[in-house]
């Protein structure tokens, strides 16, 4: 069967701008289908929301699909699905009805996809239990449903008993979803499929894409498992790879800050097996947006089969950042190479003393759009005995902003000179050596505001 599915998903669509985000590599591959037959139930969605384009995409990629198949069991040239295999359509609307049985006629199989026509709810229940129906329980062929669907479950029981039902018996679901008009709901499509469902569920919003999704699972199921795999993966650079955890399958590497590689010995030779690889990646650009995770990521191994990722991407969402106290312009100094000595004069100054420099970093909640903001930062210094000591305070305006909701406003490099002849600490002698405690307090309030005094009217 080759690789019979590969993805690429996270774990959150949206992240602050130095947020993490975990990135799921899965894969799964399975035994040649000619030394393994195989039963598929080929299961299509015909509900009404599936007029027009959508049917008729969904009909390419099923014919695609049965061709492929045909020709990888060797019946291709008498119009026949060969090497003990067999492929049976099962379509659904208000409640499934099964097209065909479990045949070989490559001709029966593409009549009854083109016979289909849409209209209807959508009953996903029925159309599993019907594709369960047309397996033999004493056949030892392995058995496979490839669902497919483009809404939500709108008819009959919940579907999700019925597919458990056929997990148990050893059935692998696959499900291909297109989202539809009337949308589609993804975590359902996990939850029916087989494990890991990173590896067994494809969803797509363009009907256009159905064909090459059909096309590539049938040209995996159709293959030998895969060996000496080798997955070469690089994201994109405004993320850093934090961590790479243990691979299910074979081993990963962390080959810089931006890439790695994973190694798979062999997957799916002697049954249908599946790999997953989890990492952890921080975006660490400062500028916002909706990003790619991936910059690009390559698949090889020994039987050449073709597999392609998604590219999932995240929503970074960054503060806007004030920085309200430029650093001191500085005087450039040269000293000649021969001079023992240079003499300066740096000219004039604040009034600022030896010692250590606090820097306060702070973010401003929830500032909405046009709203000037006036910020006072208090430095106090505590003793022993926990007396305080003013030791400066800074009040600035903070500029508004244009965005057109209210957001989170971060400030930063508000900076303290703190003496160190003014040290209360009390410890050593030796002040540079002493720790020192400190209080900082905020005070915050927006200085535009809409409020205005009642004007006074007199009469008489």
């Amino acid at each position: 069967m080759g690789v019979t599915n590969s993805n690429k998903v996270v774990n959150t669509s949206q992240i602050d701008c130095d947020g993490t985000l975990r990135v799921t590599l899965a894969l799964t591959a399975a035994p040649d289908i000619i030394s393994n037959p195989t039963d598929i139930a080929l299961v299509l969605d015909r509900s009404g929301s599936m007029t027009g384009t959508p049917l008729a995409n969904t009909k390419l990629g099923a014919k695609t699909f049965i061709d492929i198949i045909a020709e990888a069991t060797g019946g291709a040239p008498d119009g026949q699905i060969g090497a003990g295999s067999h492929i049976g359509i099962v379509s659904f609307a208000d409640s499934a009805t099964d097209n065909t049985q479990l045949i070989t006629s490559v001709d029966a199989l593409k009549n009854a996809v083109d016979s289909l026509n849409a209209g209807g709810s959508t009953n996903h229940a029925d159309a599993f239990a019907k594709a369960a129906q047309l397996f033999d329980p004493q056949s030892s062929n392995a058995k496979v449903i490839v669902m497919f669907t483009d809404g939500n479950t709108t008819a009959g029981p919940p579907p999700a008993p019925v597919a458990a039902a056929a997990k148990a018996q050893g059935i692998i679901i696959y499900c291909i979803g297109l989202i539809g008009s009337d949308g589609l709901d993804i975590d359902a499509l996990n939850e029916w499929a087989t494990d890991p469902d990173a590896s067994h569920v494809a969803v797509t919003p363009d009907a256009a894409d159905l064909e090459k999704l059909f096309a590539e699972l049938a040209a995996n199921i159709s293959k030998t498992g895969a060996t000496n795999i080798v997955i070469d993966e690089i994201v994109n650079p405004d993320f850093t790879i934090t961590s790479v955890l243990t691979p299910s399958k074979g081993t990963a590497t962390m080959l810089d800050s931006h890439s790695l590689k994973w190694n798979i010995p062999e997957l799916g030779v002697s049954s249908s097996e599946s790999a997953v690889l989890e990492f952890i990646i921080q975006h660490t650009a400062q500028t916002p947006g909706t990003k790619l995770v991936n910059q690009s990521i390559t698949y090889s191994d020994d039987e050449g089969n073709l597999v392609t990722f998604p590219q999932p991407s995240v929503s970074v969402v960054c503060d806007i950042f004030v920085t309200p106290e430029e650093c001191p312009v500085p005087v450039e100094l040269t000293v000649d190479g021969c001079s023992d000595s240079l003499i300066a004069d740096l000219g004039d100054t604040y009034l600022e003393s030896q010692g250590q420099i606090i820097e306060l970093n702070l973010t401003i909640k929830n500032v909405c759009p046009g709203k000037r903001v006036a910020l006072a930062a208090i430095l106090t210094e505590i003793d022993e005995n926990g007396v305080e000591y003013q030791r400066g305070m800074k009040a600035m305006t903070i500029p508004a902003h244009n965005f057109p909701s209210c957001r989170d406003v971060r400030v930063r490099c508000i900076k303290f000179v703190v003496p160190e002849d003014l040290d209360v600490s009390g410890g050593a002698s030796e002040a540079m050596c002493n720790q020192r405690n400190f209080k900082a307090r905020l005070i915050a309030h927006k200085i535009d505001t809409d409020y205005r005094c009642c004007d006074s009217v007199i009469t008489f």
